[in-house]
């Protein structure tokens, strides 16, 4: 074989020994607010599913070739000579909109799990030559491989959290060519894992940007009331760069506050502000004070909240006053368009539905929404429930996995620690009950509480029956002695039993904390309508709803609810024909939009308790 002239690859790569990887060992935090240019539009893609362009006929990875000139190539090399066989073109191949899912996209990808590359040219000249510059995704599901004229800068695993890489010494002022590969299959060792009941969305989800920042930059920052204050502003900010021992001063002009701290060896500084009265976040005034942060050649604004969230007994206190959590569950996908939603248009229209409910809460489920969600949550006054993708039946005792879900978690806080709507971080979801599972789930529970002890802790759990007595339902996990607030889902008169069940429920919860129900519902096709015994219809969902606020309303510590879910939303494991058609049917709205009856069994009975707690 003449290595030399017939390359038999599909794409890619690159492949020089002397290429190092860089792995994405920082976040950038703010991104929104700084020097970007935008990548999103349309990027040309090949569809691999042998993965042709990674892999060697050996099956060994070209990245890891100890002479990869043999077989591997450069990114999009030109065919200069016409006898050479080269068997792909991104410049021929079809186009996909970035950001966005490839499912909903194209018919013919609306089930592929798999790889796919895309790549897209761009121009670049920096507006310094001394600043630095990185290319930063908002997510993308699940594995991406990420090369920038030739050259790996590394991998990312993960589908719903940011990463970032730095491309100073590889950027050309002409004809950049920037390389995905992206491939969504699910994996047992994954987090999450290989079963879940929702679309297995692939592709560059979230937007995608080159960030231009001075040679050294504030890189994160934490600006928050301290833990147990309610006027001591407290944080850090940390540097990234050449001169990481600067002056910096951080200062909230409406507070006419402000001070100056010098950064260690490091770049990391630690501070405090102690303004003289600070109005509160809080969903009737979602306050938002403009901070400025600065350093010799970097300046950082963002608009931050504060607030304190706390619990006492089983009370949840928000500025100190007892509060009912008005929630619904949201999965990120846009119902009328059947896909991801990703955009600032897309969060504006869920939490728009939230608010016509009279929620003052969401549950983002089952993973980091996008950081659009989350600020505009911050605007609005919604606060927020963030979940860990820890799901059903992770590998508890794989030491990687561990480490897959605790790097999520890391990455999720450093994006939105700085969001006041932000008051529940979520461990996990419907896990069952072991040793190794407590053990997980503590150990990311202590990595949360290390990172920000602002927040509260807590996780979707399971309930479970007594054998004695058919009607009682036991609310027991070692878990919970490790969360602040006992949240747990359960689903009478729809998975266990019929409506009327939900009249005979009684419920022992042995802690001495506020309780939540993280999930209960029935499904219901809009506009199919019968009696209240029939199922799938809205009469059906409507009855669930009436006799299951009655159950949960009998439970003392109940402080909160986001019924199972806003919206229908696509899941594979939904095939009943004619009803389901690979939805699941738990919304109150439907797919086209139409409020089903249960939407407005529930904004009464949140009205009710809005005019019951504004009383307290």
């Amino acid at each position: 074989m003449k290595t030399s002239k017939l390359i038999l690859l599909f794409y890619l790569f690159l492949a020089l020994t002397s290429q190092a990887i860089t792995k994405s060992s920082f976040l950038i935090q703010n991104v929104p607010n700084r020097n970007i240019i935008s990548l999103n539009g349309k990027w040309n893609y090949i569809i691999d599913p042998y993965e042709t362009g990674y892999y060697d006929y050996r099956y060994k990875p070209y990245d890891e070739s100890p002479n990869p000139g043999n077989g591997a190539f450069y990114l999009d090399k030109k065919q200069t000579d016409k006898t050479e066989l080269i068997e792909y073109s991104f410049d021929k191949s079809p186009t996909l909109w970035v950001p966005g899912d490839w499912n909903s996209q194209d018919d013919k990808l609306l089930y592929y799990e798999g790889t796919i590359w895309y790549r897209r040219l761009f121009d670049y000249a920096k507006s310094s030559p001394n600043n630095r510059v990185f290319v930063h995704f908002g997510a993308a599901n699940y594995e991406s491989d990420v090369y920038l004229n030739g050259k790996k800068l590394g991998k990312h695993i993960g589908g719903f959290t940011p990463f970032n890489y730095e491309i100073t010494n590889l950027l050309k002022e002409k004809g950049n060519s920037l390389v995905v590969k992206v491939d969504n299959k699910r994996k047992r060792e994954g987090v999450p894992t290989l079963n879940t009941d929702w679309w297995n969305y692939g592709g560059l989800t979230r937007d995608v940007n080159l960030v231009e920042v001075p040679s050294t930059f504030i890189q994160d920052y934490f600006v928050q009331l301290k833990k147990g204050t309610t006027n001591e502003i407290a944080g850090f900010v940390q540097l990234n760069g050449y001169v990481l021992q600067q002056t910096v001063k951080i200062r909230i002009p409406e507070l006419k506050i402000s001070t100056e701290v010098k950064t260690d060896s490091t770049g990391k500084a630690i501070f405090t502000l102690n303004p003289q009265k600070i109005e509160r976040w809080c969903p009737e005034d979602p306050k938002l004070y403009q901070v400025e942060i600065t350093c010799e050649d970097n300046k950082v604004i963002d608009k931050i909240g504060f607030r304190t969230i706390e619990t006492k007994g089983t009370d949840i206190l928000l500025n100190g006053k007892s509060i009912f959590l008005r929630g619904i569950c949201i999965h990120e996908e846009n119902a009328l368009r059947g896909g991801r939603a990703y955009s600032e248009q897309d969060a504006q229209m869920l939490l728009n539905s939230a608010k016509e409910l009279n929620c003052n809460y969401v549950r983002l489920a089952h993973y980091p929404h996008n950081e659009y969600m989350i600020r505009k949550a911050d605007e609005m006054g919604i606060m927020v429930w963030e979940e860990n993708p820890v799901y059903w039946t992770i590998q508890w005792d794989n030491p990687e996995t561990l480490a897959n879900a605790t790097q999520q978690l890391t990455d999720e806080i450093s994006r939105d620690k700085n969001r006041a709507c932000v008051i529940i971080w979520s461990m996990a979801n419907e896990t069952p009950v072991s040793d190794a599972r407590t053990n997980f789930l503590k150990t990311l529970a202590n990595k949360a509480r290390l990172l920000d002890n602002t927040r509260l802790i807590s996780a979707a759990l399971e309930t479970h029956g007594n054998p004695a007595n058919p009607n009682e339902r036991i609310v027991e996990d070692p878990f919970a002695d490790y969360v602040d607030i006992v949240n747990f889902n359960e689903y009478v008169g729809w998975y266990d039993g019929l409506p009327d069940k939900c009249d005979n429920i009684s419920w022992t919860i042995k802690y001495n904390k506020p309780v939540m129900i993280s999930e209960f519902g029935a499904g219901a096709l809009q506009g199919l309508h019968g009696d209240a015994l029939t199922r799938w219809t809205e009469e059906y969902q409507e009855d669930v709803y009436v006799r299951t606020l009655k159950m949960l309303s009998k439970i003392p510590q109940f402080r909160g609810v986001t019924p199972w879910i806003l919206y229908d939303f696509r899941s594979p494991k939904r095939v009943l024909p004619n009803i389901q058609d690979g939805w699941n049917r738990k919304g109150v709205i439907g797919q086209n939009g139409t409020k089903k009856k249960a939407f407005y069994v529930l904004r009464k009975f949140y009205d009710e308790m809005e005019q019951k707690y504004t009383k307290k």
